[in-house]
């Protein structure tokens, strides 16, 4: 998995697989967006699987954004986006974009 910082944004862009031997690390890169300013954007485009648990981490860190805050998901793979819609579908902290 590479997990690199967006240029222009708060957020990254990540290619590869979220599983359990890439878990730490996508946790770790979504951890340090939480204290920053304004939206953070996660560009997904070029992730090919998400796991429940690499989910959860997704929703977790949007709930702890705080208020007013919001997490945009861009092009995340289907799995990510089943577990989304599954288990937390009114996280309103979270917008999904194709």
């Amino acid at each position: 998995m590479e997990i690199c910082p967006l240029a222009d944004r708060a957020g990254v862009v990540a290619a590869g697989e979220v599983t359990l031997t890439t878990r730490t690390e996508w946790e770790r890169a979504l951890e340090d967006l939480v204290g920053g300013p304004g939206d953070v954007h996660l560009d997904l485009s070029a992730v090919t699987f998400v796991d429940v648990a690499g989910s959860s981490t997704v929703a977790v860190t949007a709930q702890r954004l705080g208020t007013g805050r919001r997490m945009f998901v861009n092009e995340p793979p289907p799995a990510l986006r089943r577990a989304l819609e599954m288990f937390w579908p009114d996280l309103a902290a979270i917008e999904v974009t194709m």
